[in-house]
């Protein structure tokens, strides 16, 4: 990753949070202060400096402070997770991410969510989560699946299935009730692509 990259994926998650490219003390404040954008800031930065033997120190130093927060907040999310620009953590506390998910562009991720893995079944593998995607409190999706573009996944939502593009998935398990999508619950979205 580039610097130029990882300074687009911070941009991007902050826009998400504050509708607006932070001035540096709002910055400051956002990261020191907000426990989903603290985590998911040190998460970037430490996905930015793997691989960089001059910062190999640095790398390691913030490999045990995430750790430490992902004890603190309750986030289990793995620095090598695939995460896409415009993250939005809304609340923090147990979120469990298996490192193979695939999270795309401008998602919500909720509290006592879970993306897990599936050994055995129909499905086995990691969740693929499409752009601008609402994750609700307490939902479950695990097994390869593909979450559509713009679904919302409602809480304690239990799902092993495919979503469709602008799904509204509720119960256990889950099951589409309508195609109205995440209009609404996804806000502040980044247009930009952070691949250049």
């Amino acid at each position: 990753m580039t610097f130029q990259q990882y300074r687009c994926l911070v941009r991007s998650d902050l826009f998400r949070l504050a509708g607006e490219h932070p001035v540096f003390f709002r910055f400051l404040r956002l990261v020191l202060f907000r426990p989903g954008t603290q985590y998911l800031f040190l998460l970037r930065t430490t996905r930015y400096l793997a691989g960089k033997p001059l910062l190999f120190p640095v790398f390691i130093m913030l490999r045990l402070i995430l750790m430490h927060l992902s004890y603190y907040y309750g986030i289990s999310l793995p620095y090598t997770t695939r995460i896409g620009p415009g993250f939005y953590i809304g609340h923090f506390g147990g979120i469990v991410v298996n490192d193979q998910v695939i999270l795309g562009k401008n998602c919500n991720l909720s509290q006592n969510v879970t993306l897990g893995i599936a050994n055995r079944g129909k499905r086995p593998g990691c969740p693929v989560i499409g752009d601008e995607v609402y994750i609700g409190p307490g939902a479950v999706i695990f097994g390869h699946v593909t979450i559509g573009n713009r679904a919302a996944i409602g809480a304690n939502c239990v799902v092993t299935r495919d979503v469709p593009e602008n799904g509204v998935v509720v119960g256990v398990p889950g099951t589409v009730i309508s195609l109205n999508g995440s209009e609404g619950y996804v806000d502040h979205t980044w247009e930009r692509d952070c691949q250049h």
